[in-house]
């Protein structure tokens, strides 16, 4: 019989593992099972990635507070938990999308699927009753997060500071205006 302590260091061929089958299938288990944990344990950890992707969701989570803040004090539908998450996931998203996939016009699918189904998330913030709509700033809010998240993605930062600022302000002042 093949000796399974010495697999660790000679790599078995074909015959000697149909060999260990027949004879003792339980230490063959074993030797798989270990194998397979020795191969999980190899996972190799890009740190500097996941700092830049964890830099990447902070900012996009730090940049939907204000408006989450301003809806949920304001008791006008989504706000802390909802306005936050849609930036951050549409952030990871598009982290995904630049490190996975091979080209703009893949990238570009991926973005299309965030916006639209960010739009199905505002969709279902807007009421309407009799001879009135309500939560459609709501929506349109809900909607910038995702580009917020996606600009922060692509370290367009100049482009997320500007709309989460324009955000703030329509949400907050132009309604007296209205």
């Amino acid at each position: 019989m093949f000796p399974i302590d010495s697999l660790a260091t000679n790599k078995p061929n074909i015959n000697t593992l149909i060999l260990m089958v027949k004879n003792n299938g339980s230490q063959f288990a074993n030797y798989i099972y270990t194998l397979q944990i020795e191969t999980i344990m190899e996972i190799d950890l890009q740190w500097n990635e996941i700092i830049e992707n964890l830099v990447h969701l902070g900012i996009a989570y730090l940049l939907a507070l204000p408006m989450a803040y301003d809806r949920e004090r304001s008791h006008h539908g989504a706000g802390l938990r909802t306005f936050p998450l849609v930036a951050v996931a549409s952030c990871g998203y598009a982290l995904i999308a630049i490190s996975v996939l091979d080209g703009a016009e893949a990238q570009s699918k991926m973005l299309q699927g965030i916006i639209t189904g960010i739009g199905f998330i505002g969709g279902g913030a807007i009421l309407k009753n009799n001879k009135s709509t309500s939560g459609t700033a709501t929506a349109a809010s809900i909607w910038n997060m995702g580009l917020i998240g996606i600009a922060v993605a692509y370290s367009r930062y100049e482009i997320a500071i500007l709309l989460a600022v324009i955000n703030f302000i329509t949400l907050r002042y132009v309604k007296k205006f209205k």
